[in-house]
């Protein structure tokens, strides 16, 4: 996370408003929510995992056991079950 100085890039008058609030301390300000992604979207690793899960959940349907998925995988057996008992 980039940090910057406030007195750098606010108006003024927003930069008094926020001093009657804190001072002399960090404050996170969130992205907008259609500025928001989900964790793994720009670097492919959200992809990469729901086509592992979907892998997970054929290999269980075709008959392989959840102990067997979980060595193959290297995931814990609770893990597995909560991939191949989810809805989505």
């Amino acid at each position: 996370m980039k940090s910057v100085k406030a007195n750098e890039i606010l108006p003024e008058e927003l930069l008094i408003e926020l001093q009657k609030y804190v001072q002399g301390e960090m404050l996170y300000i969130p992205k907008s929510k259609n500025n928001y992604q989900k964790w793994g979207t720009l670097s492919g690793g959200r992809k990469a995992i729901d086509e592992r899960n979907a892998t997970l959940k054929h290999e269980f349907k075709k008959g392989r056991s959840i102990s067997q998925l979980a060595d193959e995988y290297f995931l814990s057996t609770e893990t597995i079950k909560k991939i191949v008992y989810s809805k989505n």
